[in-house]
């Protein structure tokens, strides 16, 4: 009796995430080995991911409906929404399954009916074929994806109607962000709303998601393709829902046959790929609408970077992971080779010590913060005027206290002020648009919030301040590397991806007012 009281109270000591009843949205939590999972496998997970070159920033496992882990890397936090990139076509495509059980539309629509005074002067036969299942499954038949092009223009709509369509509609996959975008056009066409306000009762108030936000067009349509943002919780319960084929709290909330379909493979990839080639790789599994199938019968939706919605129905598991990396297989990957092969039917002894290890990670997630060594030269405020740019910076002024280094960034009329704190993280929130992937488009950014963002300073060395600022609502960093000689500054402004392209650093230069 008191082995067992004992063992009670070690259980809600050390389980943050111990089994509690359903309430209201919140999804349950349990044990790994409550749900057939080894709590040692989970943290060998978090330690591959430690030592890979993946920079996670959320993770959330879920089985037979139960969270049995969860973990955000400092400054990344569970309140906070992140940007989803692509995997922001899953919603909007779901979208287009309530419209068409509502009976607004049918996929076998042709686009062009839509928009009869948005239509170039000439319309070819393959864009009077082209319906909404091309656009659900990336077969519009344009080459290459327009969406470069497309986004850059005052009319989103109408540029695309202008791009030539090279193959039959429906023949040939190429993924078209543009595409999808046509699609939440389209809904807010039959409907009136936004695919925000749209989905608001349908999908994001019956699973409890509060307050998302998405971008817009230049004509206020949601970008569909992109511009979603949710918290890592509102993404497993989107997956979730998926998992339990459109089933909440004991109510259909997606229409009857909706999953099904969507995570069908309707289009092959790259059916003259070597059968090799394909079973290598889950991006040449099939794509259904706006969802990827997978390897191991799995399918997700997914966005650049690494932001993922993962179904694997076989073993009734649910992952959302956002993160920035640039080798997204390589994630899967280690999802396939260590957490997949110990999903076990049943349940598994209690392994408190185990699950205590396992907390005790999930609670230490961090991303590292540099240690300085160096005296700097630098610490009084200082102004400096900066030389035409790229950007428009005008000056940068810096002011050190308390461990905190205040930057004020004046650009075109605007002055930002972004505080960095020496050797750890200083939160706070910023107008100032970070590094973006759709940084191009018209509108880019335009109506959100002020941007979430945590500092750290580090000085390299006696005349060199590094300033990361991480942009923690997206995958993205900025770093600003600071070489102070006399009345003079070089500053290197890098972004964290794409990192060999030819605008990656922008070096800015100045004197001292």
């Amino acid at each position: 009796m008191k082995k067992t009281l004992l063992s009670i109270l070690l259980l809600s000591t050390i389980l943050p995430f111990a089994v509690s009843a359903q309430s209201g949205n919140t999804l349950q939590r349990s044990t790994p080995e409550a749900e057939g999972m080894s709590a040692s496998a989970i943290s060998a997970f978090l330690d591959s991911i430690a030592t890979s070159k993946h920079e996670f920033h959320s993770f959330m496992l879920i089985r037979h409906g139960k969270v049995i882990a969860e973990g955000w890397w400092n400054p990344y936090r569970r309140d906070l929404r992140h940007s989803l990139y692509s995997l922001s076509k899953s919603f909007t495509a779901t979208a287009v399954g309530f419209a068409r059980a509502e009976g607004k539309l049918s996929l076998t629509d042709k686009v062009v009916s839509f928009f009869p005074t948005q239509m170039p002067d000439t319309t070819s036969e393959y864009l009077k074929q082209l319906t909404l299942k091309d656009l659900l499954t990336m077969s519009v038949g344009q080459e290459p994806d327009p969406t470069g092009i497309v986004v850059q223009d005052t009319n989103w709509v109408k540029r695309f109607l202008t791009i030539p369509i090279k193959y039959q509609p429906g023949s040939k996959f190429l993924y078209n962000s543009t595409a999808t975008y046509m699609l939440s056009a389209i809904v807010s066409k039959v409907t009136g709303q936004t695919v925000l306000d749209y989905l608001q009762p349908r999908l994001f108030e019956p699973l409890g998601i509060a307050k998302p936000d998405w971008e817009e067009s230049p004509q206020q349509v949601n970008t569909g393709g992109w511009g979603l943002r949710l918290r890592t919780e509102d993404i497993a319960k989107f997956a979730q829902l998926f998992l339990q084929k459109g089933n909440w709290n004991g109510k259909q909330v997606l229409p009857q046959g909706w999953v099904e379909e969507a995570s069908t493979a309707h289009i092959i990839q790259h059916p003259d790929y070597p059968q090799e080639k394909r079973e290598a790789s889950d991006w040449e599994q099939g794509y259904g609408y706006q969802m990827w199938r997978c390897r191991n019968n799995a399918y997700r939706g997914d966005g650049a970077f690494g932001q993922y919605a993962i179904i694997i129905p076989d073993q009734d598991v649910v992952i959302a992971i956002t993160s920035e990396t640039t080798d997204m297989q390589g994630e899967l990957n280690l999802i396939w080779k260590i957490l997949l092969p110990v999903m076990q039917k049943g349940t598994l002894p209690a392994n408190a010590a185990a699950d205590a290890e396992l907390n005790k990670k999930l609670a230490a997630l961090a991303l590292p913060v540099k240690k300085d060594v160096i005296a700097p030269s630098l610490t009084e405020g200082k102004t400096f005027s900066i030389e035409p740019n790229a950007q428009n910076i005008k000056s940068l002024q810096f002011k050190f206290q308390n461990k905190v280094c205040e930057v004020i960034v004046k650009r075109d009329n605007e002055v930002y002020p972004i505080s960095f704190a020496a050797n750890t993280w200083q939160q706070g929130e910023t107008k100032l648009k970070g590094p973006y992937l759709v940084s191009g488009a018209r509108n880019s950014l335009a109506g959100l919030p002020p941007f979430k963002v945590a500092g750290e300073y580090t000085w390299i060395d006696a005349n060199t301040l590094e300033l990361v600022l991480r942009y923690i609502e997206s995958p993205h960093t900025q770093t600003m590397l600071c070489h102070f000689s006399g009345d003079n500054i070089t500053v290197d402004l890098k972004r964290s991806f794409n990192t060999n392209a030819p605008d990656a650093v922008l070096t800015l230069k100045g004197k001292r007012q």
